[in-house]
């Protein structure tokens, strides 16, 4: 039987060190200041002239040639919750002009219908090595938002490229597969006034290829931004290269304050500490500072970590007490951009006994993921697991959790 013990106490080791100037680049890309506010979807909460544009464009689509369409299961003349929601997000996207907006709307429902996206989710397309690779969806942000993460720095092996985007008909399979996560994502979403009904993307620049993406970019972005309208609700783009700051400081004037307040940018290398911010770390996937590893689903929720942050010029010792005899410990950590040195010992509570190097020190990497490990004690005691940080200069986030298993031995 498992027992979660709960957080124990930490304890800070500091030396004298000065904190890091901000680069020109890092005060280029920053959070975004100003937090989009998703809609809530409530009638009532609507100006009068919305309202006004929700009814009128009931009528229209009653009186258009699309009258038993639905979407994501829900029928749009359905007269409920679910549907308004569907209908205020084009109508949203066109900034409540009703006759945009059925336009919009009806162009959807018959791409979705040449596309039988209805029952896309049910395919095998065939894609089962990019799965948990190049685009997947992996667990919630701190608000319940399922979390799309997009990664296509594999794509830059000629190889692979090939076998993906060599021709026509494979580049048109992959943006089909690609719409499948997508449509997984939706999937999950409430539809509900006051409910969760957008989704997180996570989309990783590192090594992307640019220019040869650029065409299979392009298709993607148009047939999300045409056919899944507010269905994001913030776009945070992690490992960003420095030239895409300047780049973006250019076109950014062009961009809508709403569009905007959606961004998040994240420089390489600040990968957790941006993430954090939205998603815990349970939830976050290894190679980007998480404990989140694609097999945990097969145990069920996973189980809540504690953050923690460690300055630069200190050392952190995680005390964990209360451990029995003969119980086993499991346990994961992690440090985001680790850079810095790891160890684990076990100290038993008896004087005379002498402390159990568990895992020595070890230098670990900026791209080192959690570590998990566990360890079966013999006699009571506390386990100590250490980062330490003094040799750097730069505040780091982190986590842990662990379990305790009790001795089934009889005494």
């Amino acid at each position: 039987m498992d027992a979660s013990l709960s957080p124990s106490p930490f304890d800070h080791q500091k030396t004298q060190n000065a904190e890091p100037k901000k680069s020109f680049v890092t005060s280029l890309i920053t959070l975004r200041s100003n937090h989009f506010k998703e809609d809530t979807y409530f009638v009532t909460e609507l100006k009068p002239a919305e309202q006004k544009s929700l009814q009128e464009l009931k009528e229209k689509l009653s009186a258009s040639s699309s009258k038993a369409s639905s979407m994501w299961g829900v029928p749009l003349l359905g007269g409920d919750d679910k549907a308004d929601v569907i209908l205020l997000k084009f109508l949203r996207a066109r900034d409540f002009k009703v006759a945009d907006s059925l336009r919009m709307l009806e162009k959807c429902l018959e791409w979705r219908e040449e596309f039988k996206a209805e029952k896309l989710t049910e395919e095998d397309l065939g894609f089962k090595d990019l799965e948990g690779k190049v685009a997947y969806m992996r667990g919630y942000d701190k608000e319940g938002h399922p979390v799309c993460y997009n990664a296509y720095g594999v794509f830059k092996e000629k190889d692979m490229y090939e076998r993906v985007f060599g021709d026509e008909e494979k580049l048109n399979k992959f943006l089909r597969w690609r719409v499948q996560v997508l449509e997984r994502g939706v999937k999950m979403l409430h539809f509900k006034p006051g409910g969760v009904n957008s989704i997180i993307q996570v989309t990783d620049l590192k090594d992307m290829p640019k220019r040869e993406l650029r065409v299979a970019s392009n298709q993607i972005l148009s047939l999300f931004q045409d056919n899944y309208p507010e269905m994001v609700a913030t776009k945070i783009f992690i490992n960003v290269p420095w030239y895409f700051s300047v780049i973006y400081s250019m076109f950014s004037p062009f961009l809508t304050h709403r569009t905007k307040s959606k961004f998040v940018m994240s420089k390489e290398g600040n990968a957790a500490e941006t993430l954090y911010k939205f998603i815990r770390p349970e939830d976050i996937p290894v190679q980007y500072g998480g404990l989140s590893r694609p097999t945990d689903s097969q145990n069920g929720p996973p189980k809540p970590a504690s953050e923690f942050s460690i300055k630069g010029g200190e050392k952190v010792n995680i005390q964990i007490e209360g451990i029995e005899g003969g119980a086993t410990i499991t346990w994961d950590i992690v440090v985001g951009g680790w850079d810095l040195e790891y160890s684990a010992e076990f100290v038993p509570n008896a004087e005379e006994s002498y402390a159990i190097v568990v895992e020595k020190p070890k230098k670990m990497k900026a791209s080192d993921e959690a570590v998990c490990n566990s360890f079966t004690t013999v006699e009571a005691g506390k386990l100590i697991l250490s980062v330490d940080n003094t040799l750097s200069r730069k505040k780091k986030v982190a986590a842990y959790r662990y379990t305790v298993r009790k001795s089934t031995t009889a005494v």
